[in-house]
């Protein structure tokens, strides 16, 4: 039983190593942080300049990391949303990726005050978000 109890465990291990389940952790965990800050921008929470320095960390720490987590042969596998065309744009994917880092940089810098604040920073964020879903997320 325990045998079969450590083999378990050794593969769950070794999934959550796979840049297939890295990758959609990274971006589960930006996923959240937007999810915070748009209940935020629609009223839906209160204003919490904490919640939205830690969202605003998490999507730019995570975005960071993201571009890293795509190794040739990592296409497939894990029910992976990744377009083929991110290995063949490479370039364009992490500028993609970049001007997201970026724009959280910018809001990090300044955090947001208030709900309006946290408004205009969803509006920032999110065509940056829906740009480079467009061109390298297969749509569900």
């Amino acid at each position: 039983m325990a045998v079969v109890l450590g083999c378990g465990v050794a593969t769950a291990v070794l999934a959550q190593q796979e840049p297939q389940a890295v990758r959609q952790n990274l971006m589960k965990g930006i996923g959240q942080s937007v999810g915070t800050l748009g209940g935020i921008a629609k009223g839906e929470k209160p204003y919490d300049a904490e919640a939205v320095r830690t969202a605003l960390t998490t999507i730019n720490t995570n975005i960071q990391a993201f571009p890293d987590h795509f190794p040739e042969g990592s296409e497939s596998g894990m029910e992976t949303e990744a377009k083929p065309e991110i290995w063949s744009n490479k370039d364009d994917f992490h500028a993609k990726a970049q001007k997201l880092e970026d724009v959280s940089s910018s809001l990090l810098a300044e955090l947001p005050a208030d709900q309006q604040g946290v408004q205009q920073a969803v509006q920032a964020i999110g065509p940056v978000c829906g740009d480079c879903h467009e061109s390298y997320r297969v749509k569900k």
